[in-house]
């Protein structure tokens, strides 16, 4: 009499199908490559850099009130473009029912000048209590043992 083996462990499969793993992954990253750009508050602008910025951490909640000039001169407030003397209205209106009067404005590295002069003039007679200016950290020099650039003199 012989004994009876059962071969049933030859059929198992122990491999791991990760092509459901992969597939959530790829959505995720869908996902995120999608909704990312809309986590921006305000126009995309290029700020001027600054030695010491003060941190402004209320210019990134969703009711902070955030003007924006772009390189172009363009004003916007919030995602709406108009004009500098469309502010002082604009901003008075959306400061009517708030407690905090605190207005940012941040300002393309490039933009002119008077646009930005004029930009704060308006905010400011709109009855604003506090004007942040936004900037960015200045990067520090590659080789700290390397003096900075003279600028060069004014007759050349």
């Amino acid at each position: 009499m012989s004994l009876a083996k059962r071969d049933e462990g030859k059929k198992v499969n122990s491999n791991i199908n990760v092509t459901p793993m992969v597939d959530v992954m790829l959505v995720l990253l869908i996902i995120f490559m999608v909704i990312t750009p809309m986590l921006q508050h305000g126009h995309a602008v290029e700020l001027a850099k600054a030695n010491n910025p003060e941190q402004m951490p209320d210019a990134d909640k969703e009711d902070a009130i955030l003007i924006a000039i772009t390189r172009d001169n363009k004003v916007y407030l919030n995602n709406d473009q108009m004009a500098p003397d469309q502010l002082a209205d604009k901003v008075r209106d959306r400061l009517a029912n708030k407690a905090d009067k605190r207005v940012y404005v941040k300002a393309d590295a490039r933009a002119k000048y008077g646009t930005v002069v004029a930009v704060v003039d308006n905010v400011r007679s709109a009855g604003v209590d506090q004007l942040g200016l936004l900037t960015e950290q200045r990067r520090p020099l590659e080789n700290k043992n390397q003096p900075p650039p003279t600028p060069a003199p004014a007759g050349e």
